[in-house]
């Protein structure tokens, strides 16, 4: 399947996946927020990746919030429009973690950090409140990000993707019914030290203390095995 998807949906010509197939099987050449998806997926092999993610780093995607939609170039971009290039913090969140699935491809990491921070500071314009949605304005133009009229906030999934963000950063992956605990952290400087308390893992609960790339782990029955990447 991966490579059936490589030879359908990269367009070498552009450096990123097309965003559909019509009906004859033909490439719909537009760029969005949506091949991001792609990497968290790990579909994208690495030879692919290191130009995917300079596409998604160049300003027409990154709103300085998060990630648009859809890329300010493309001739249906409206920073207003709701899949068109406005910015969704779920979406932004799980682009964020395919980056740093693929964090050994240069840029990637970089790219991560600036993504959450931008989200992050969204969320605090918006009363620790994560909206639906909001407008895709560059933000060297507007200090602020600027509402969608009709989004929710807070909003269930929205309000998800910061505990994804952690997860991400965490490199968190508990198996339980194996009873491994994965924890490979590459935490920003500016996050300090995260404390991730009352962890429950079936019957066990655990704490996790990270920063950087250290972390301790307290509270993890000895039948479980902890792996650090």
């Amino acid at each position: 399947m991966k490579t059936r998807f490589d030879e359908a949906f990269w367009m070498p010509g552009s450096g990123w996946y097309a965003m559909a197939l019509d009906g004859n099987k033909r490439q719909v050449d537009a760029l969005g927020s949506n091949v991001a998806h792609c990497l968290w997926t790990g579909i994208v092999p690495d030879e692919r990746a290191a130009p995917l993610i300079e596409r998604l780093a160049a300003a027409d995607m990154d709103s300085g919030f998060g990630l648009r939609t859809l890329s300010s170039t493309m001739h249906r971009y409206n920073p207003m429009g709701y899949h068109t290039g406005s910015v969704w913090p779920h979406d932004s969140a799980i682009a964020v973690a395919g980056l740093l699935r693929y964090h050994h491809i240069p840029g990637a990491v970089d790219l991560a950090e600036r993504l959450s921070g931008g989200l992050v500071e969204a969320f605090l314009e918006f009363g620790a409140r994560p909206p639906e949605l909001f407008c895709g304005f560059a933000r060297n133009d507007l200090r602020s990000p600027v509402p969608y009229p009709t989004s929710c906030s807070p909003q269930a999934w929205a309000s998800a993707a910061p505990l994804l963000l952690m997860r991400s950063f965490l490199g968190l992956s508990p198996n339980v019914p194996q009873r491994t605990l994965t924890v490979a952290p590459r935490l920003p400087e500016r996050a300090g030290r995260v404390r991730l308390a009352d962890l429950r893992l079936g019957p066990a609960t655990v704490t996790i203390e990270a920063e950087g790339t250290t972390v301790k782990v307290a509270g993890l029955p000895g039948d479980w095995q902890l792996i650090q990447d």
